[in-house]
């Protein structure tokens, strides 16, 4: 080394282009082992074939031409498996931000004293339908009826005498009737403010007001968690 000369330091860290490219280097080293491989074999077969029967020189081709297919398939999962890694590290990021909001899903709420917003479905040909909320137990605390033009449906968090019901969780369901009789009961969607966002493989869970987790793709709609 020059006299002066100042070596150069090290980071401690890999660059970004070296980390992004540790599973093509990977793949490329098992696929070039393997070739080689592949490569003795078939010369070891060569040099051990009957000089009298030769092995045709269209078996050879063929033998490279399919382990050149697999080797393209394996370089093809590999750069597939790391897009897909790199879309769900990107999504979960941005899911952080929903904590705070309200998702739109089917589960139970938990009632603070304001005002609870659903968005009822009805069986199909149903003439009429009511709303039931029932605590933690199953007891239904109060039964509604709907007006069936109306998409949005806000529980105030009242009882069947007009009461305030004590804070807790409070499940959703609608009865739809059919001259005056029941033909289906269904689960209500109601908007849920979102506590954790949790990744779990290549899903990513919400976990809910009420401690039900779900997954983001069942979540149809999300808003500000003000408003009201």
């Amino acid at each position: 080394m020059e006299t002066g000369s100042i070596p150069p330091q090290s980071t401690g860290q890999p660059s970004a282009q070296g980390a992004g490219n540790d599973t093509e280097t990977r793949s490329g080293s098992i696929i070039s082992a393997d070739f080689e491989t592949f490569l003795k074999m078939l010369t070891t077969q060569m040099e051990n074939q009957d000089p009298l029967n030769p092995v045709d020189a269209g078996e050879y081709a063929s033998q490279l031409a399919m382990f050149s297919s697999v080797e393209q398939q394996v370089l093809t999962n590999d750069l597939l498996k790391d897009m897909t890694t790199k879309i769900t590290d990107n999504a979960f990021q941005a899911m952080a931000s929903w904590i705070g909001n309200e998702a739109l899903a089917e589960a139970p709420v938990r009632f603070n004293g304001a005002p609870i917003t659903l968005r009822p479905a009805f069986a199909d040909g149903a003439e009429s339908a009511k709303l039931v909320v029932r605590d933690a137990e199953g007891n239904v605390v109060r039964t509604m009826p709907l007006d069936m033009s109306q998409t949005v449906v806000s529980w105030a968090g009242t009882d069947g005498d007009g009461a305030t019901v004590p804070d807790g969780i409070y499940a959703f369901t609608v009865e739809s009737y059919i001259g005056g009789e029941l033909s289906g009961t269904d689960n209500v969607q109601a908007y849920n403010p979102i506590l954790e966002v949790r990744q779990q493989g290549d899903a990513i869970l919400l976990t809910l007001s009420d401690g039900t987790e779900v997954n983001s793709l069942d979540v149809t709609a999300l808003r500000s968690g003000s408003t009201e």
